[in-house]
């Protein structure tokens, strides 16, 4: 199984994480995408049909599949942060960052004081994660090693979706505990007027700034290939992107069920 750990391992190395992505609520589907060979795969509970009862079994699938459970939260919010905690993701991607101090909240709620690696800033947090029986723990029966162990390596990563968020990069990508970067380019293109004009030159002057801006940071770039792609893909790790998702469950099914064509 592909673990957190492994998954640092690969980036310490400047070699590429490669991810998939999950909109069905199917344990099914997850197991079979995990066992398809992806580092992680994410339950996108923002725009994927996720409820909070059925995550555990989701995880859970992700896991016995060979991979590492992510949760792309709906909103980088306190009750959101910790439902999927609590039913076990190991890696969270929150939506929608735009500054610092949002940043600092949202891994306040993820982290548990003194569980942090030293990675936390010395700023004060307003809260901390909150700490209660739950899958993640073994309800209770596994508390201090998953506090110690799990918890404290989880993986976090910021959605960069707005210029707001590009005007204050430099801030984001500089708090310790952050591990990467997602750009959303659809929100990102539109949040500037240019909603899917990727080859419109202010687009494509905001993506170069976000790729020198994470260059002299340590949190890694990192995108959604979401029409799969392999000669995409090998670009995109050319240059430089390192933390990905390709594809996603629907779109795998859309491309693979299409009624052929007959002469």
């Amino acid at each position: 199984m592909t673990t957190i750990d492994d998954i640092r391992a690969l980036l310490a190395q400047d070699k590429p994480t490669i991810g998939s992505w999950l909109q069905f609520p199917s344990s099914e589907v997850a197991e079979l995408l995990a066992r398809a060979g992806y580092d992680w795969v994410a339950a996108d509970m923002e725009h994927g049909t996720f409820g909070r009862s059925g995550l555990t079994d989701i995880f859970r699938a992700i896991e016995c599949g060979g991979a590492a459970p992510f949760a792309r939260l709906p909103q980088a919010g306190k009750t959101e942060i910790k439902a999927a905690l609590e039913a076990g993701a190991q890696g969270l991607i929150f939506p929608m960052i735009e500054s610092r101090e949002q940043l600092n909240q949202a891994i306040s709620w993820a982290t548990y004081p003194g569980y942090d690696d030293g990675r936390l800033p010395q700023e004060p947090l307003r809260e901390n994660r909150g700490v209660g029986y739950c899958r993640a723990n073994a309800f209770g029966t596994n508390m201090e090693s998953y506090m110690r162990d799990r918890a404290s390596k989880l993986f976090l990563v910021a959605q960069i979706e707005h210029i707001r968020a590009v005007e204050n990069l430099d801030a984001i990508l500089e708090h310790p505990r952050l591990d990467a970067i997602m750009v959303g380019p659809y929100d990102l293109s539109g949040s500037m007027g240019l909603t899917a004009q990727f080859e419109h030159p202010d687009f494509q002057a905001a993506m170069r700034r976000i790729h020198e801006i994470c260059r002299r940071h340590k949190p890694l770039m990192g995108l959604h290939i979401v029409q799969p792609d392999e000669a995409e893909l090998e670009r995109q790790v050319a240059a430089g992107s390192r933390f990905i998702a390709y594809g996603m469950d629907s779109v795998f099914l859309w491309n693979g069920a299409r009624r052929p064509q007959l002469a």
